[in-house]
């Protein structure tokens, strides 16, 4: 792990939003990087964060942030070289490629970009090599810096549980069913005559993420670092959004490539080890991934907060009548699923040498 010598400034892009709020609520205290500047729509510019910001954390609003002015989205405003996005996708499109060109490095919680074939998707418990990616995208367009996706904030959990499966014994079709929380949505969200009683089986473009991004975060890196071939395996998804503040559930059934018995599936989750050079650092869960033995867990309200919101928390293992085996994950969706996630990603960044102090 690197002695850094004093704080790296940092960015957030977007703060007034609710990924934004977490960004700033998880940096609080960080020991490697500091809160420098944060920025806002033409509505909130100009003014004080604690003044244009309706905190929507049970935590409270860190005392530095309060009397921080809210800039533009513009990187000669900003001038830092690291900037955690929680921009909306159109906006992150536009303004994410500014900031690259000015020499930062962006880690972005939004899907603008996941597609693109020199972005890398990470997950460092899953694939830090997939960083290697930034070289190529900062030679192809000419960038200074450069931008690393976060997951959907369902895929983040789903993919995590599906890594020590795939590598103990090979992944051939996976029929997923997601239960998404509603801080999902942002605010002020899904209105609540509709959500009260009720649940929602559709959420606008989930199921296309969830069935195409696990195959890229799980993928092999091409020769020369040039892009990722997807990994081949069958892969449906069912998304809805239930009545819970945090924290998505994914019920799962996988057929593998290899037999396999419970015991020797619950070693694998069990004993799964983030990579070396993600194991370590200040935002690495540990455990990576929580087996649970008991028959009705994990539950969003008992077990999000679970390695502080980064672990994977898996349970209800048990064999399928159709596939080989079931059973349901959970994930922080604004923890591990957006804001954690960005910075466990710029922490590894930091390790492997591409950011560094002034």
């Amino acid at each position: 792990m690197p002695e850094l010598v004093q704080r790296i400034p940092v960015a957030v892009l977007g703060a007034t939003g609710s990924v934004g709020q977490q960004f700033i609520h998880l940096l609080d205290e960080h020991p490697w990087f500091q809160v420098a500047a944060l920025t806002g729509s033409e509505r909130t510019a100009g003014g004080v964060y604690g003044d244009v910001c309706r905190w929507l954390l049970p935590e409270p609003m860190p005392e530095w942030a309060r009397g921080l002015p809210v800039l533009p989205s513009e990187p000669d405003k900003v001038n830092v070289t690291l900037a955690f996005s929680a921009l909306p996708a159109d906006q992150a499109r536009q303004i994410e490629p500014l900031f690259t060109k000015y020499g930062c490095w962006v880690c972005s919680n939004a899907s603008a970009f996941r597609q693109e074939p020199d972005v890398p998707i990470l997950l460092p418990e899953v694939n830090p090599d997939h960083l290697a990616l930034v070289d190529e995208q900062r030679r192809r367009r000419g960038w200074g810096g450069a931008i690393i996706c976060n997951p959907n904030c369902t895929s983040a959990g789903l993919t995590v549980s599906l890594k020590p499966l795939q590598t103990a014994f090979g992944l051939r079709r996976v029929f997923v069913v997601s239960l998404q929380a509603l801080s999902g949505a942002g605010y002020p969200g899904v209105p609540a005559l509709d959500i009260i009683d009720n649940v929602i089986p559709y959420i606008s473009g989930e199921e296309e993420k969830m069935e195409w991004e696990p195959r890229k975060m799980l993928g092999a890196i091409q020769a020369g670092d040039s892009g990722i071939d997807l990994v081949e395996f069958g892969l449906s998804a069912q998304t809805n959004r239930v009545a819970v503040s945090d924290g998505h559930l994914a019920c799962l059934s996988v057929e593998l490539e290899h037999p396999a018995g419970m015991e020797e599936v619950a070693a694998a989750f069990s004993s799964y080890q983030a990579p070396p050079d993600a194991r370590d650092l200040p935002f690495a869960p540990h455990p990576p991934i929580l087996l649970r033995s008991e028959i009705d867990r994990p539950q969003p309200r008992l077990d999000r907060q679970t390695g502080g919101g980064m672990t994977t928390v898996v349970g209800r293992l048990r064999p399928d009548p159709l596939f080989t085996l079931k059973y349901i994950v959970l994930s922080h969706n604004t923890v591990r699923g957006a804001a954690g996630g960005a910075i466990y990603n710029a922490e590894l960044l930091v390790k492997k040498g591409y950011l560094t102090t002034p």
